[in-house]
């Protein structure tokens, strides 16, 4: 028995959603588009189910958790049209596949920043899990001093005909990180706030990220010492 649905889209639903589209992709195209989100959706479960089996064994063999939370997402189709049609791609499947690779999407949530290469490191090791690609904002944050480890994973999706290897972008943080990230992307993308404020604030954000960094290396140091 399932006893929890995964949302899915239906052909109806997509077609009402997409009136804002220059060049809206035909029936047999949006068609294809919700098979492709459906087999996405299952490769973000397959990656979830393997960071929860691997959180579970730290937990065995070190009595620790590395893992704080997860929280999935998938990028709804509306979003993903719009930004395909943003940067000039084709509004198809294969151009879609080709170039957008944050369709499915998990940000992992650690403890300390060592935790965040244990969980990369451990999930890459595994042999059906193959890294496309590697963004280190921890060691080499951006300019506004945003810090997270990104990472694009491939993992094979078992259907009715053989597998099919699915990306799912995974973004590695810690707590501290999280919570500053979100007041940044707060400051950011919130149309009504003072541009003045922005500035304001986002130098001030930017003196805060290196504190943090340094308040979560001393608290790592200390959690190292006592284990």
């Amino acid at each position: 028995m399932i006893l929890e649905r995964p949302n899915v889209i239906n052909l109806r639903k997509l077609q009402s959603q997409l009136g804002g589209l220059r060049n809206r992709p035909d029936i047999d195209e949006l068609s294809k588009m919700i098979k492709m989100f459906q087999l996405y959706q299952a490769g973000q479960k397959e990656i979830s189910t393997k960071l929860e089996n691997l959180d579970s064994e730290f937990q065995v063999n070190y009595d620790y958790n590395p893992i704080h939370h997860m929280e999935s997402r998938m990028k709804d189709m509306q979003s993903l049209l719009q930004k395909a049609e943003r940067k000039g791609y084709e509004l198809t499947v294969e151009s879609i596949e080709k170039n957008i690779f944050d369709i499915a999407g998990i940000r992992v949530i650690t403890n300390y920043v060592d935790d965040i290469y244990k969980i990369e490191k451990m999930l890459t090791k595994q042999s059906d899990v193959t890294l496309l690609r590697r963004k280190d904002y921890v060691k080499h944050p951006k300019a506004s001093g945003y810090r997270s480890l990104h990472i694009v994973v491939k993992v094979p999706v078992f259907q009715a005909e053989g597998p099919i290897d699915v990306p799912v972008e995974i973004q590695i943080r810690t707590v501290g990180m999280d919570m500053w990230a979100s007041l940044e992307h707060k400051l950011r993308y919130k149309t009504n706030v003072d541009k003045k404020l922005v500035d304001q604030y986002g130098d001030q954000l930017q003196g805060y990220a290196d504190e943090l960094e340094k308040i979560e290396r001393g608290m790592q140091d200390i959690h190292q010492n006592l284990i």
